[in-house]
């Protein structure tokens, strides 16, 4: 066995070992553990864990790799995903950690007193997270095939294994303590090789610093003028500029993903693990900073990543590498199908450019940047091992938090909340679990067939929170007269004029030319691309609820003083009996 291999058996199994011995310690007894962990969560732990729920694969692998390849245009993933953390933290959290219920869908209902709202919320948690699943179980296979040279659909059955054992067994109070163990693997995997291609490249052992830095060659030239230099006389664009197609499209896109990801059900049911109000703020507090050591080093990651690629594809200016002599790292990848190479032209050598004519390098997988980073490189073998493990712990400690989102949705919420309300406890615990194992097998065979409008999917899940949870939630916290029927009218808009959209762009099924209007062109509305358009979801959303708030009346009045009460501490005065 070779040193890199022994390495990363050593990091992916002795995490796996953890995990397992965690989930056995923290397994959960009573439906309150499972789906809050009891409630005794501090918040430094509570924070840990929102962080190794909030950085998924997309945020570990993709997102330096989205970085990579759409430069400036990649920032609005880093301030969109940011932004949306900011936004639940401190509009949304703390009160819904108030009025004290498990599930954003059980908060829903309550407020809008209506089992008709509670079911659409349920839909729209179960799409969006089982959406999110189909990426975790992507990187998850990613990460094995490439570092355990496994079988891509192996790998995904050992993970889909490991996910089973802790998040079915612990529920939320072993998936929290796993979380906080996976946080701090993926952490070190992520800061430990940027530390290292940053002192590299620039003699900065900062990747922050680094990415504003000259070179460390001596030619005083900023890595990003060379980037820039680097790619264009490639025939790409360049790299520090808008590659997203205009400022409204860049603002609309942003703000989506700001409002999808604070409407995500399965980071705010974390806010429930904690004792206190007081104490969901802090864990907030402490997640941010969490999260902060990641997202600001991803765009020095990813602009690291493309240069040392790029580098390594022409080492000199107009001098192409010789195919037969391409590095050991690029061989490793071609295996796994994600890094490709067709010599068109017959020189035996590797042209990489911008023209579909001429770019012989027919596939770079985007989510390759990441974990071929290290190697591309030449960085140690137990550094390239440490990032095997990060990737891993990051796609399975999300895949964890939304099996138990759509897990505690559908026994909790559906089964308890509308079906059968007489469930005992030890029942609905019991089906909290085999919610959970169908939920595992169902994103396991998505990740095994992931469906063609895959990328197409991830935008409507997203466009789908944006434009239905969240301005559910904002307007049940801080519009306490809007009614249940007004809400409800204005989520149903909110998700119709999206998906409208959604398949107008893509055709109905994402096949094209079935569009509902005929052929109107790409991002018709504004050039407001479909990825971008729960954006504009929200706003139908809100301006609906509140037309129909005029004709369908106020909430009742114990409504309203319920609202207060998650809104206004005890003992406020006049102000708590409005």
């Amino acid at each position: 066995m070779d040193e890199l291999k022994l390495y990363t058996y050593i990091a992916v199994f002795g995490s796996f070992a953890l995990y397992f011995a965690i989930a056995w310690w923290a397994r959960a007894g009573t439906t309150s553990e499972f789906y809050a962990a009891g409630g005794g969560v501090t918040p430094i732990q509570n924070g840990m864990a929102i962080g190794a729920d909030w950085m998924s694969a997309a945020s570990f692998i993709s997102m330096a790799g989205l970085i990579a390849f759409l430069g400036y245009g990649g920032s609005v993933f880093l301030m969109g995903w940011t932004g949306g953390y900011v936004l639940l933290a401190m509009l949304l959290a703390p009160y819904m950690r108030k009025h004290g219920k498990f599930t954003v869908p059980e908060f829903i209902a309550d407020r809008y007193y209506s089992k008709t709202a509670r079911i659409v919320a349920v839909a729209c948690l179960i799409i969006a997270s089982l959406t999110y699943i189909i990426g975790q179980m992507k990187g998850v296979g990613v990460a094995f095939s490439r570092f355990l040279e496994v079988d891509y659909d192996l790998g995904l059955f050992i993970g889909m294994g490991v996910v089973w054992v802790y998040a079915v067994l612990g529920g939320m109070k072993g998936i929290t303590y796993t979380q906080i163990a996976q946080y701090c693997v993926l952490i070190f995997a992520y800061t430990i090789p940027a530390v290292f291609i940053s002192l590299q490249l620039t003699g900065n052992p900062i990747p922050q610093l680094g990415l504003g830095s000259t070179l460390a060659d001596g030619s005083g030239v900023y890595l990003l003028d060379k980037l820039d230099l680097v790619v264009t006389d490639l025939g790409f664009k360049e790299y520090t500029t808008d590659n997203l197609g205009g400022t409204l499209n860049m603002f609309a896109y942003t703000m989506s993903l700001m409002i999808g990801t604070a409407g995500l059900p399965h980071v705010i049911m974390r806010f429930f693990t904690v004792p206190s109000v007081q104490a969901a703020r802090a864990s907030a507090g402490y997640a941010l900073v969490f999260i902060a050591l990641l997202y600001t080093v991803a765009p020095a990651v990813g602009a690291m990543a493309r240069l040392n690629l790029m580098n390594t594809i022409e080492p000199t200016a107009g001098q192409n590498l010789e195919y037969a002599e391409r590095p050991q790292w690029f061989k490793d990848w071609e295996k796994t199908g994600l890094l490709q190479f067709e010599d068109k032209n017959g020189d035996g050598k590797i042209q990489y450019t911008a023209s579909a004519e001429t770019n012989e390098m027919i596939k770079v997988d985007r989510d390759i940047m990441v974990l071929a980073n290290p190697a591309i490189a030449n960085l140690p073998n137990w550094v390239i091992a440490l990032v095997a493990a990060g990737g891993l712990a990051a796609a399975l400690s999300t895949a964890a938090g939304l099996l138990l989102a759509i897990s505690s949705s559908i026994s909790h919420d559906l089964m308890k909340g509308v079906l059968t309300p007489d469930l005992s406890e030890k029942n609905e615990l019991f089906a909290g679990r085999v919610v959970m194992t169908i939920a595992i097998l169902v994103s396991g065979y998505l990740g095994l067939n992931p469906p063609g409008f895959a990328a197409g999917t991830v935008a409507l899940a997203f466009g789908l929170a944006a434009s239905s949870i969240f301005p559910a939630l904002m307007m049940g916290i801080f519009a306490k007269r809007m009614s249940g029927k007004a809400a409800v009218l204005g989520m149903v808009s909110g998700i119709g004029v999206t998906m409208l959209y959604v398949f107008q762009h893509k055709g109905i099924m994402f096949i094209p030319g079935t569009s509902f209007l005929g052929d109107l062109g790409p991002n018709w509305f504004f050039g407001i691309s479909p990825n971008a358009f729960g954006a504009v979801g929200a706003i139908v959303n809100f301006a609906v609820a509140f037309i129909a708030l005029k004709f369908t009346g106020d909430a009742p009045a114990h409504i309203q003083k319920m609202v207060d009460n998650f809104r206004v501490p005890h003992g406020a005065g006049a102000a708590h009996d409005h």
